[in-house]
């Protein structure tokens, strides 16, 4: 009813019966949304606590999604353990290793968080990495701002970057190809 509407292009077929570590960039409140359409098959979003300040989100995140506390090492592994667990019984997780929607604008793609490479590695999963192209020109704040307009957000779904074969040692060399692959669909 407001006018947004999502479009999604794929480099190659995704087996949905699989699941993924789905990793987007992060430019607008509407990155979610683009993500939760995407997923074909039960995803749950790993994401900073302060989420759960919000009423809105916070029956939306307090349901099957994994909050972290980045302040402290104990519940950040208390929320990795359990994104872990909730993979191995076939979730996808979806999350945004820039861990910001950052203050520019036009937006910059910034560094990435270990986490999600690490996870990826540890438990053999493939990453499933997408650029969401124009979200941050349709909204890029909560709206007050730079407001908001209709149209059509745009979302590329690159092929998934197998992890069986990588090592622990691999991680950051997973990270820098899953930041260049989603860095290159991008209009910054």
């Amino acid at each position: 009813m407001a006018g947004l509407f999502y479009k999604y292009t794929y480099q190659s077929s995704i087996n949905w019966d699989k699941n993924y570590i789905i990793c987007a960039n992060h430019s607008s409140n509407l990155d979610s949304t683009a993500i939760t359409l995407l997923g074909k098959s039960n995803v749950f979003f790993m994401g900073k606590d302060d989420l759960l300040r919000n009423p809105v989100t916070k029956i939306w995140f307090k349901t099957i999604d994994v909050p972290v506390n980045r302040e402290s090492k104990m519940a950040a592994f208390r929320a990795y353990k359990k994104a872990t667990e909730q993979l191995k019984q076939g979730f996808s997780l979806a999350l945004f290793p820039e861990g910001i929607i950052g203050e520019s604008y036009p937006p910059v793609l910034h560094s990435f968080k270990n986490g999600a490479f690490k996870m990826a590695i540890e438990n053999k999963i493939a990453i499933l990495p997408v650029s969401i192209i124009n979200s941050w020109q349709l909204q890029h704040d909560d709206g007050k701002t730079r407001g908001s307009q209709p149209g059509i957000c745009q979302i590329y779904v690159h092929k998934p970057i197998e992890t069986a074969n990588l090592l622990p040692a691999n991680e950051e060399e997973l990270k820098d190809e899953v930041y260049k692959v989603i860095g290159s669909r991008l209009r910054y």
